[in-house]
């Protein structure tokens, strides 16, 4: 009843409100409340204050988050790693949505034909990683550079490159540019090298399709990968290669419990995704 009080205690301070925590977690809000009353009794100590629609933790609960999270998620990925999968147990591929839309798309069409019990979700490279390490996810599809300490299998596939991307030719290297969240973990390599350019990021946008779409509108240049530029078939007279961003790429990993991939259906999905991948592009 503990692990069950501090799971839900995690995914309320990711969501915020018992409702989304509910949904999440499959239960009641009601039963939210319940878990989390326990969990303070179990404490004695207040860990939640209402505000409004929204959930205020105390800072018992912040200490407490920061103290037994990632042991709490450990702990949840070593139990994953013991569960037996059968036939028609699910297994969760967290992926980017660049990598799964640009590399993945048809492998896995052909793949679901044979086994129909997998699961796609989409995250940002720091979620996939926390996701993967906490058995919520089986396997991870990653983009970006992964943090200095892990406790998975990581399976370097490509050194994805990046175009400039905009509706007029570029002759030269462009003052500023629209980039992806530099402040991702994943992404904060590529600020170090656009500095040192001189190139200024005119926008941070959240999504690579969005960048892409604004640079072919001609708003400004966009710093676009490899598989976006496949995904939306852009055409090679609006895409521009400098020799001065040739260092600007990004490690694309697949990532895994060592334990699961000792299960023939995770070792079958993993081959059939290293497959898909291209060796360079």
């Amino acid at each position: 009843m503990l692990l069950e009080g501090i799971e839900t205690l995690l995914v309320l301070a990711e969501e915020g409100t018992m409702s989304r925590t509910g949904s999440r977690l499959y239960i009641s809000q009601s039963a939210v409340s319940k878990r989390i009353a326990k969990l303070e009794a179990t404490l004695g100590t207040k860990l939640i204050i209402p505000a409004g629609r929204l959930i205020k933790l105390t800072p018992d609960a912040h200490a407490l988050i920061k103290n037994v999270g990632p042991s709490f998620n450990e702990i949840r990925g070593l139990i994953f790693e013991h569960q037996n999968l059968d036939d028609q147990s699910i297994i969760t591929l967290d992926c980017s949505e660049t990598l799964v839309a640009g590399y993945l798309a048809n492998a896995l069409g052909t793949y679901f034909q044979k086994d129909k019990y997998i699961s796609i979700t989409t995250h940002h490279t720091p979620v996939i990683v926390e996701n993967v390490q906490s058995g919520k996810a089986s396997i991870g599809f990653c983009a970006g550079h992964l943090p200095a300490q892990y406790s998975f299998i990581a399976e370097h596939l490509m050194d994805e490159p990046f175009k400039l991307v905009f509706k007029q030719p570029l002759t030269a290297l462009p003052k500023a540019i629209v980039v992806n969240d530099l402040k991702n973990p994943s992404n904060i390599s590529q600020a170090a090298v656009l500095q040192k350019l001189g190139i200024t990021p005119l926008m941070e946008m959240d999504s690579y399709t969005a960048s892409a779409q604004l640079a072919l509108a001609g708003m400004a240049p966009a710093l676009v990968p490899q598989s976006i530029v496949k995904t939306l078939s852009i055409d090679d007279k609006y895409c521009f290669e400098f020799a001065e961003l040739a260092e600007l790429t990004r490690p694309i990993h697949l990532i895994y419990r060592q334990n699961s991939y000792k299960l023939p259906r995770v070792k079958h999905l993993v081959e059939t995704i290293v497959d898909a991948v291209p060796k360079a592009v």
